[in-house]
């Protein structure tokens, strides 16, 4: 099972590179965020066309985030568990195979900034969503079900995530509280996938700035990610970051992040 977690920035502006590499790569699940489109506006049809079920959960103009699977999606949340969220960041399902079945979670976590020293609203906010993702992937783990929670989590984890962590000092996805809350999810069992493979690029940036020429000079950061409970991370066989994509027309600051699971 391939799943690819992708921060499109806007469904109707990236719809002709969304189609073009859910025809090249075939992924089996797609996990989307940044839609910035209410449900009715999301492009179902050309989506469905290729084969794909969808769930959504949109919002004008901001946010927003999606499951696309070639397999019906079961047994859908919207919203993160127990915290009460104007904004549509998180939505999970239940994906059968003929081996079992894998529940995902696309998540499109807060940024953060300005932090305001630390104690700004935003900030405020993004710390506590982090809690309740916490909370809810404690839940999650004493299932124990093979989970696999996929999304841009706006969190550069080290420095050897980031082309310059000075020049993040102080940033809401680079603060000594973001990496303390990241880590406390690793420490309930959750795996990061890319942690746990052999990754032969010489960098594993999925996003770059539209700003400054940071792609072409390969000013990065590490934001999307992919947290595995245990019986997932058994499963992982294959790790990418399809950065070509970075090269195509009107692309996304973000490129598709996928794993693979013998599931």
């Amino acid at each position: 099972m391939k799943i690819v977690s992708w921060n499109v920035n806007s469904v109707k502006a990236r719809l002709p590179n969304l189609l073009a590499y859910l025809q090249e790569a075939k992924p089996d699940v797609v996990c989307l965020q940044e839609l910035k489109c209410v449900d009715e506006a999301f492009p179902r049809m050309e989506v469905e066309a290729l084969g794909y079920n969808v769930e959504t959960h949109g919002q004008k103009t901001y946010n927003g985030v999606a499951l696309l699977s070639k397999s019906p999606l079961e047994d859908v949340t919207r919203g993160l568990p127990n915290f009460e969220d104007e904004q549509s960041r998180y939505i999970e399902a239940v994906v059968s195979t003929d081996k079992g079945a894998v529940r995902v979670a696309s998540l499109y976590l807060p940024n953060g900034n300005p932090t305001e020293g630390g104690s700004g609203p935003k900030y405020s906010y993004k710390l506590a969503w982090m809690a309740a993702l916490e909370a809810h992937a404690r839940s999650l783990m004493a299932h124990e079900e093979a989970v696999v929670l996929a999304g841009d989590y706006n969190v550069i984890p080290t420095a050897a995530d980031v082309h310059d962590p000075a020049a993040w000092e102080g940033d809401a996805l680079y603060r000594p509280e973001t990496h303390a809350a990241f880590r406390r999810l690793l420490h309930l069992g959750l795996t990061e996938a890319v942690a746990n493979l052999t990754v032969t690029d010489e960098n594993t940036y999925t996003f770059w700035d539209y700003q400054a020429g940071a792609w072409p000079k390969i000013n990065g950061i590490r934001i999307d990610h992919h947290l595995l409970t245990p019986l997932a991370a058994d499963c992982l066989t294959g790790f990418g970051i399809d950065k070509h994509t970075r090269d195509w027309e009107r692309p996304s600051d973000h490129v598709p992040v996928w794993i693979t699971l013998d599931a």
